[in-house]
């Protein structure tokens, strides 16, 4: 069925992965460190992750809490280390202060991902210029992803911003699929669904009993239901 939604789950472990899976997840985002809002898993990580599922699997590639891009040296050695390791597709998005994208640290990395595919995280959510952002960004090669909640505050105050956006597919630097994440409900999932978005990303969302407990493939298999209604 080709107009199937996708839904992406947040991984930490292979645990996480194998719930993900048997609930229905297409994807996942594998990342570590909730605390600082997702950092990049290690090699091992990774490896095992890969091991244990047969989805495909996006890496984030950033190292510390928020939106600068911080050590870009030790950032193009973590991509490159999980490049050999067998990762063939990521998560990244930088600002400069001004919340400008920080298309040098972008630039640093692709260079490296060997035209990877790739999403642009919420930093959009974040952007001075969310248009002007994806004009910049709009021929960056392996970029066919951005995850948004429309609004830094989620999804509830981005609705709007989401549905506009989607009704702009195909323009210039609008090419990209939005994969709608970020304060993310079942209940707004028939708005968005009727505006033609059709890719979703939960975290929260899929452990019922919070980020210390593993992913619940029964909550993944409930998202996976309403999608697919």
């Amino acid at each position: 069925m080709s107009n199937r939604a996708v839904l992406e789950v947040i991984a930490l472990d292979e645990e996480d992965a194998v719930a993900a899976q048997t609930g229905g997840a297409d994807r996942l985002e594998l990342v570590t460190d909730m605390a600082a809002d997702g950092l990049t898993p290690s090699r091992t990580g990774f490896a095992a992750i890969r091991a244990a599922v047969d989805i495909p699997l996006r890496v984030m590639l950033r190292l510390t809490d928020g939106f600068a891009a911080g050590d870009v040296d030790a950032l193009v050695g973590r991509a490159l280390d999980l490049r050999e390791a067998g990762a063939d597709e990521f998560v990244l998005g930088f600002l400069t202060p001004d919340g400008e994208p920080d298309l040098v640290a972008v630039e640093r990395l692709l260079a490296v991902l060997d035209g990877a595919r790739w999403t642009f995280h919420r930093a959009i959510d974040r952007a001075a210029d969310r248009d002007g952002l994806r004009k910049r960004l709009a021929d960056l090669p392996g970029l066919d992803t951005y995850l948004t909640a429309g609004a830094a505050t989620g999804v509830d105050d981005g609705l709007a911003t989401l549905k506009a956006e989607a009704a702009r597919t195909g323009e210039p630097g609008y090419e990209a699929r939005i994969l709608v994440g970020g304060g993310l409900r079942l209940d707004h999932l028939p708005e968005l669904r009727a505006a033609g978005l059709d890719a979703f990303h939960i975290g929260g969302a899929a452990r019922p009993r919070g980020w210390a407990a593993p992913v619940s493939a029964d909550a993944v298999r409930t998202w996976r239901e309403a999608l697919d209604a």
